[in-house]
């Protein structure tokens, strides 16, 4: 199987503890950690993907703003450099534990944030970055 996720949501992912917008947000975000960590491929996508299901039925969900895009395209271009190579939805991504650990160097080092400008989770996930990304459910296999 392959998840679908959005580019800036490769973001997210490195310091998700289990907090999220709602109840069924972080059921469903768990869900989504634990098919990564159990092996599953990434494929990227343009707009909603798996992690903002949950969202998609509120009257005030963000994830189809222009705010949200731009974000996504900030951090399809970042990760792009790093890695290497553009993602894009043709090209899947294998979340491994060496990607997942230079993703996290990275983002640590602020080299990939810069679609984090003005999240409103960007100074909790500087905390977990600054303690070593402890805690994190994000591990896939190597």
């Amino acid at each position: 199987m392959t998840v679908s996720i959005r580019p800036h949501h490769l973001l997210c992912m490195l310091t998700y503890l289990g907090k999220g917008y709602t109840p069924d947000f972080v059921a469903n975000y768990g869900t989504v950690i634990d098919r990564l960590n159990a092996g599953e491929d990434i494929r990227i996508v343009d707009g909603p993907d798996e992690i903002c299901q949950p969202m998609l039925q509120e009257a005030n969900c963000h994830c189809h703003n222009d705010s949200v895009r731009s974000r996504d395209a900030q951090a399809l271009e970042a990760l792009g450099r790093l890695l290497g190579h553009p993602l894009t939805g043709v090209n899947c991504l294998v979340l491994d534990a060496d990607t997942t650990e230079k993703l996290r160097h990275a983002f640590a080092a602020s080299k990939i944030r810069e679609a984090c400008d003005s999240c409103e989770w960007q100074d909790l996930c500087s905390r977990i970055a600054q303690n070593k990304f402890r805690g994190c459910h994000l591990a896939p296999p190597d």
